[in-house]
């Protein structure tokens, strides 16, 4: 079966384009005009071509050979007063063999300063699951998938997010499992779709059903529907004790007599004033989980961007946990994480507070010594950027300057560097936001022929599922000056270390190396290159899965938060969350059209409740202002937005991604998580102010 992904191909495509971004380029073009293009533009420029350096005195980038790139970033690195001077950023772009190059150079010089794409997506998950159940991943397999009987889908919109997902959801309403859609937007793929793989129904244009409930929640409500859906059970236990796990609960929990204290006293009414649905909703969604043998939570950015998500999470664990759905088939928490290799990056040790037996096997079999205090993440390395702290940013990968939160704050932290570096593919934003000296290196991409030493090289990604495969680009690079990651990796690391042991370039002659050293360092990583050789990969062992809980008390831990108001602190204010169009991956916009709401030609909208929208004197598509009020007391406004009515709660509000990130300050973030809220920004929105020129 061939599933399609419609943003994967456009990825595929944009990224072999015939244009081309080098010198020629940027002697026509100055960073201060750059800085005037659209993202789109920039991106649409082309493919880098040759590493650049920035050159203050024109205002231009200009060529500069690999071996001096690698010398000033050497040099620059060996000058700090300390390896915590500098940050490394990595992007899921990252394969698995150059996550574990990557992170294995920045302890081997000295810090743990790594902030990742997950420190913006799923740190919560990570942390939550780790709690509950001593695995920062999911459990769950594609098999499950088919299996389950009820499946709760929170804070995705699969279409756009998760495309692949569309078959698995159709399949589940076939076989009669209820598919219950949790978002405060009622999005197109949690009613119907066309499969992707189903050329017949695509030519026909033929719909296939993909969910079975939606409930629209109040943004931040679903801790409060999970509740709800375990206070249900709670009261059908007390005349059949049945419906709960006893035997499971008993020998691999801890902490369910408090949980359920804690549920009982909570009342119906502020259940259904923190989740905005209805009483009569909610048993509804309980009543589905108590029918379900096999049930499934999954969940994604509506759900980790939230201020308390980390104690959301918790609670989904715990009403799987109520009737045994953990460590069997067609059952478990399934974080969805998207398209990149989010989840490998941290499987392979890119993170700023890893385990310590993680650490501990690196040193002992890499001969390093890792630094044990925890490093910066993103949220940390901008601030420290900002004070002077952090001088030296390396970016393997992303936009950081779009991704991150409050863009003319992370603007400022970059500029305040002595040396920015960015790896890439093509020209972003990030680029134009420099440090005093910056670099431009252009990498190879993954669909590009990869040729060292010894031959074609394949590398590795990690999915949502545990899964793992290998692929070999096929295209012919596109340009002959163009390296490949873990070759970038290892200049680097040799340049700033030339006493180094490690044999960098020997693992870059051939990547089996770089695998024959992850299979002694990563846990389920045994005889990692004998696996990749299977068509269909492997699935790297889950202990949770086995009801193997490596939590201090080695049962799977129930929670027992309070259950947060997440209402809006002013009755005038809504509660907006930022997202991605349909025709966008990640930071990379490839037009301005959202075909699955309706939109073309425009991303500056807030999408807002009809009521509201009266409330306010706004009219359909009429020009309004946005003012979010930051954490620390501070206003951020954007101007002369369209005001687009949609199916959502009232009293929320949508917009895109990053346009929209300048909403949210430097101290809006979860102090669960350190993730940035851009799911829960309180905003008030008037008609567009009238301005003379």
């Amino acid at each position: 079966m061939l599933d399609i992904c419609e943003n994967g191909m456009k990825h595929v495509t944009w990224e072999m384009t015939h244009k081309r971004v080098g010198s020629g380029f940027f002697s026509t073009h100055t960073v201060s005009e750059l800085a005037e293009w659209t993202d789109y533009e920039l991106e649409n420029a082309g493919r880098l071509t040759e590493p650049m350096v920035y050159d203050p005195e024109t205002d231009r980038y200009a060529p500069i050979s690999w071996d001096d790139a690698f010398a000033l970033i050497g040099d620059e690195l060996r000058s700090l007063a300390s390896p915590d001077e500098a940050t490394f950023y990595t992007s899921g772009r990252l394969s698995n063999e150059s996550s574990f190059l990557y992170q294995l150079m920045i302890r081997e010089y000295g810090t743990n300063n790594m902030p990742d794409c997950s420190n913006m997506c799923h740190e919560a998950s990570g942390r939550a699951l780790t709690a509950s159940l001593g695995t920062g991943k999911g459990t769950t397999t594609v098999q499950d998938w088919e299996e389950t009987d009820a499946l709760f889908l929170l804070g995705v919109n699969a279409a756009s997010n998760a495309p692949r997902m569309l078959t698995a959801l159709s399949d589940a309403v076939k076989n009669g499992a209820q598919v219950v859609h949790v978002n405060p937007l009622i999005e197109a793929a949690s009613t119907r779709t066309i499969v992707p793989h189903d050329f017949v129904d695509m030519a026909l244009f033929k719909t296939h059903a993909t969910g079975t409930l939606n409930l629209q929640v109040r943004p931040g409500g679903d801790m409060a529907l999970m509740r709800g859906i375990a206070k249900v059970v709670f009261e059908a236990a007390e005349s059949d004790p049945s419906v709960l796990a006893t035997e499971f609960l008993e020998e691999y929990t801890q902490g369910m007599a408090e949980y359920r204290a804690l549920v009982e006293a909570t009342s119906w009414d502020e259940l259904v004033v923190q989740s905005g649905l209805t009483e009569q909703q909610i048993r509804a969604a309980g009543a589905i989980y108590l029918e379900a043998d096999r049930t499934i939570i999954s969940w994604c950015l509506g759900i980790s961007q939230q201020e308390h998500a980390v104690d959301m999470v918790r609670e989904f664990t715990n009403v799987l946990l109520l009737r045994g759905n953990i460590g069997r088939p067609g059952a478990g928490p399934a974080p969805v994480r998207g398209h990149s290799n989010v989840q490998g990056n941290r499987t392979c040790g890119i993170n700023h507070h890893a385990p310590p037996a993680l650490l501990d096997r690196l040193d002992a079999v890499c001969g390093i010594t890792s630094p044990r205090e925890p490093g910066l993440d993103t949220v940390g390395s901008i601030e420290a950027m900002h004070e002077g702290r952090v001088k030296v940013f390396v970016s393997l990968g992303g936009n950081f300057v779009l991704a991150a939160p409050d863009t003319p704050y992370t603007a400022e932290a970059l500029r305040s560097c002595r040396l920015t570096v960015q790896v890439s593919t093509k020209l972003n934003r990030s680029h134009l936001v420099h440090g005093q000296k910056a670099l431009i290196l252009p990498c190879l991409g993954r669909t590009e022929e990869d040729i060292q030493a010894t031959g074609p090289q394949g590398q590795t990604v990690e999915d949502a599922m545990s899964m793992v495969h290998v692929s070999y680009g096929k295209k012919r690079p596109a340009s002959e000056h163009l390296l490949s990651e873990p070759d970038i990796i290892a200049r680097m690391a040799r340049a700033t270390m030339p006493e180094s042991r490690t044999p960098w370039e020997q693992y870059v002659d051939d990547y089996d190396r770089i695998r024959d050293v992850m299979a002694k360092v990563l846990p389920g990583f045994d005889g990692f290159n004998a696996l990749i050789r299977n068509p269909t990969g492997f699935r790297i062992p889950q202990p949770a899965r086995e009801r193997d809980f490596l939590t201090p008390s080695g049962r799977a831990e129930f929670s027992a938060a309070p259950l947060h108001d997440v209402r809006p602190a002013a009755d005038d204010m809504l509660v907006l969350q930022t997202m991605r169009s349909h025709d966008q991956w990640n930071t990379t916009i490839y037009t301005s059209n959202d075909r699955y709401r309706g939109v073309k030609n425009l991303r500056e909208l807030i999408f807002m409740h009809a009521d509201d929208m009266r409330e306010r004197d706004i009219a359909q598509g009429a020009l309004v202002d946005i003012v979010s009020t930051s954490k620390d007391g501070s206003l951020r406004e954007l101007r002369d937005y369209r005001a687009i009515a949609y199916d959502l709660p009232k009293g929320s509000a949508a917009g895109y991604m990053p346009e929209m990130n300048v909403l949210l300050g430097s101290a809006d973030y979860s102090s669960q998580s350190d993730q940035p809220l851009m799911k829960s920004i309180h905003v008030r929105v008037s008609p567009a102010s009238r301005r003379t020129a």
